[in-house]
């Protein structure tokens, strides 16, 4: 019997999790669920997105399934507290990077595929840092005076006044930087990859991407069946959208990784598409990289990203086949297009799409509505 922690979330996340994880059920995964608080109105009512009781949850379990959760500026953030609350000076830290943090996934995978079967055959795979990068924490208005200090040896940012002034660090370890390199060789060779990417911007961040170089090439040369290369960042964009076919695993630190993996969503057709998962040595959670988007909230949104994301999930728990499943099962839902959601130029609703494709699992044909 599997654990898993399901976290329902904000916005459409809610929505599309309890319409998708039926499916667990229709093919017979031996499994417990786990229902937790995550999000906003936790935020607001007690002052943390992710209560006590939901981390107990997370230990407890083998895998979390996350919907979606909303995230605002610092102002709203604090606007938004329940009255009390408002004068404890409470910082809000997303629960995403609560999560990768504190659970130290490192790796955030984001398979990318022909989910339509248009176009050109592509199955690449974002491999982004999650811990370290320009998402580290170090983030900073007005600067400290210890980088104030380095600011004042640049006479062209001597003189400007330190309230005029932002700055953000781009930290990088060789400890995270081995991890996440030797994590995508091994993913690649999992998936029978032939090419990993690192994807970065050596031409202008000299010291660190040489920094970054040095680690990679090091790592690489541990996969001679592999072709490693280095390219910059700007570029892989580019070419993901021009010959998305000719990569495989694409790595990249923090921020990199994450406009690149939007890229990859946007080939395969849009964010309702796109799964994920955030993985460690010990735990791992897994959530569709559409985000809450409540603009759209019970407005019938499309639970394909969801379902992929659940099959991630079983392939990482040792369940292959009825991941497979899963995606064949989006995939003929898909194509056929008469239970699809209004992005798809369907009017099916979030509930009616789902229960199309867990037919599709069961019975290789959707039913009726």
């Amino acid at each position: 019997m599997i654990k898993i922690a399901v976290l329902p979330g904000d916005g459409i996340g809610a929505e599309v999790t309890m319409a998708a994880i039926p499916v667990l059920n229709a093919l017979n995964i031996p499994v417990e669920l786990s229902f937790g608080d995550i999000g906003w109105t936790f935020w607001q009512k007690e002052g943390n997105p992710i209560p006590e009781r939901t981390w107990e949850l997370i230990k407890q379990a083998d895998a979390t399934l996350l919907g979606a959760t909303t995230s605002k500026p610092e102002r709203e953030a604090v606007a938004e507290l329940a009255g009390e609350l408002k004068q404890t000076k409470l910082q809000y830290v997303s629960p995403i990077i609560q999560l990768r943090q504190q659970l130290d996934l490192f790796a955030n995978v984001r398979p990318c595929f022909n989910i339509k079967e248009e176009g050109p055959d592509f199955n690449f795979c974002v491999i982004r840092e999650n811990t370290e990068g320009l998402y580290s924490g170090f983030d900073y208005y007005p600067p400290p005076p210890e980088i104030q200090s380095l600011l004042g040896k640049k006479s062209a940012w001597r003189e400007i006044p330190k309230n005029e002034i932002s700055c953000s660090l781009r930290l990088q370890t060789k400890k995270g930087l081995m991890r996440i390199f030797r994590f995508a060789f091994n993913y690649a060779t999992c998936q029978h990859m032939s090419r990993v990417t690192l994807a970065d911007k050596p031409n202008v961040l000299r010291q660190s991407g040489a920094f970054a170089r040095e680690i990679f090439e090091s790592v690489a040369s541990d996969y001679p069946q592999i072709k490693a290369d280095i390219l910059n960042v700007d570029a892989v964009g580019l070419w993901l959208v021009r010959r998305p076919e000719e990569f495989g695993v694409i790595v990249a630190e923090n921020m990199f990784g994450d406009i690149l993996s939007d890229v990859g969503a946007g080939i395969m057709g849009g964010l309702g598409f796109a799964p994920s998962a955030n993985l460690g040595q010990q735990s791992g959670y897994f959530e569709p990289v559409h985000g809450s988007a409540p603009r759209i909230k019970a407005r019938s949104a499309n639970p394909s990203a969801m379902f992929l994301t659940i099959g991630l999930l079983l392939n990482h728990l040792g369940y292959a086949k009825q991941a497979d499943k899963i995606k064949r099962a989006v995939t003929q839902v898909i194509k056929e297009c008469r239970f699809v959601s209004y992005d798809l130029g369907g009017n099916s609703t979030t509930e009616e799409m789902a229960k199309a494709i867990i037919d599709y699992c069961t019975h290789g044909v959707a039913n009726e509505k």
